[in-house]
């Protein structure tokens, strides 16, 4: 039963940080960042989210600096808009995935 209620929690976290990100303004934060996958930890005290930017992975770790300066906005905005007992500390970190993905599909173009 647990398991089931990490999973919508987990998928809930990543609906709402998807909406947090569209609403920061710093200049660091890539406007095409997308949030790859969301873990959060069996007593929901750990949260680790991979993110990317279309950009590149230079832009996505400068998102990453971004997103950890604003940690404490972000965890404040998931705890009014989930009412959760406890809010799980954030980790961002930079995923190239979406890069690669755009190299592959590069690939298979040339052939």
């Amino acid at each position: 039963m647990a398991g089931y209620k990490i999973g919508r929690i987990t998928q809930d976290i990543k609906c709402e940080l998807a909406s947090i990100l569209r609403e920061l303004k710093d200049p660091r934060i890539s406007q095409m960042l997308s949030i790859v996958k969301v873990y959060v930890s069996n007593d929901m005290s750990h949260c680790k989210v991979y993110v990317s930017a279309i950009e590149g992975f230079e832009k996505t770790k400068e998102s990453v600096k971004g997103l950890k300066s604003a940690t404490g906005y972000i965890k404040r905005e998931l705890s009014n808009r989930l009412h959760l007992r406890k809010v799980p500390d954030i980790q961002f970190i930079a995923d190239d995935s979406i890069e690669y993905g755009a190299q592959i599909n590069k690939m298979l173009e040339d052939l």
